[in-house]
């Protein structure tokens, strides 16, 4: 793991005078900044974007991304044990708040003052459902997307639809192709790679192609794949060839979890300097898939 001692620039929004305030170590394992002094301070860089501090907001995303971590690293693969573990720590609870009586003073101080024992369990939801559906519910929805390969004879009328409520069920164009202009290139694979988790937890599969569609402009696509869904995943492009470095390019959003599709590389982009594809969740800045790139 490399750090660096660097200054950072606030930006204009931040309301200051625009010169260097304190130091920021750069952490470039995770991709992240961190300023002196503040251990929960951080911000993350995404190809050339403009860096902007989130006082507020930061604390909380890097407890989350850290609690996730460990949950997928540390946790999930002693799952079973855990499981069990927990569900007789649980009934060892339960029969001895019995047995103490609490369970029966609970619902005795329900039944006397139902109106803020009611209040306090409606809080309770409204906090733990929406962040639940936010940081857990998308680890299991799943949707899948299907779009024409550049190298098929229809890809430039190419329209597919996304189907984000079933899971299986491919979803084609519903207009038909239109027919390609006469060109003497040919599309050719240029890169290719293999999808791997970046954990146990966080599976990915299947196969990914860079296609050169004309000279000098390529597309990212992904084939038989799946991944495990989460909140703000990007597919990226890397200079690492084992995860998320800076200096990565964001091709977009994740399309969907399964199926097959394409990303459109920025043009001017060379290839010779990027080492892998990623899956990366920005928001948390945790890895979930990883393609090396090979030459084809």
């Amino acid at each position: 793991m490399g750090v660096l001692n660097v200054p950072l620039r606030w930006g204009a929004a931040d309301g200051r005078d625009g010169r260097a305030h304190g130091s920021y170590t750069h952490d470039t394992s995770r991709g992240r900044r961190r300023r002196a002094g503040h251990p929960f301070f951080t911000t993350r860089e995404v190809g050339h974007a403009t860096i902007r501090p989130h006082l507020e907001e930061e604390p909380t995303v890097q407890i989350f991304g850290e609690l996730e971590r460990l949950f997928s690293e540390v946790l999930y693969p002693y799952r079973v044990p855990l499981t069990a573990g927990m569900a007789l720590f649980i009934a060892a609870a339960g029969g001895w708040a019995w047995r103490a009586g609490w369970v029966t003073r609970l619902l005795a101080t329900a039944r006397r003052r139902p109106g803020p024992f009611a209040l306090v369990a409606f809080a309770t939801l409204a906090i733990l459902v929406p962040l639940a559906n936010y940081l857990v519910a998308p680890l299991w929805t799943r949707s899948v997307v299907m779009e024409v390969s550049p190298l098929d004879a229809a890809y430039p009328g190419e329209q597919a639809l996304q189907s984000p409520a079933v899971v299986g069920t491919p979803v084609a164009s519903s207009a038909p192709p239109s027919s390609p202009a006469p060109s003497s290139f040919e599309a050719r694979v240029v890169r290719r790679g293999e999808w791997k988790g970046a954990d146990e937890f966080h599976f990915a599969r299947g196969r990914l192609l860079v296609i050169e569609v004309t000279p000098g402009q390529y597309v990212l696509r992904v084939e038989d794949f799946s991944v495990r869904n989460g909140p703000d995943l990007f597919v990226m492009l890397s200079p690492a060839a084992d995860g998320y470095r800076d200096g990565a390019v964001k091709l977009g959003r994740l399309k969907g979890t399964d199926g097959a599709f394409n990303y459109e590389i920025p043009a001017g982009t060379k290839l010779e300097a990027f080492s892998s594809a990623v899956i990366w969740c920005e928001q948390f800045s945790v890895l979930f898939g990883t393609a090396p790139l090979t030459r084809a």
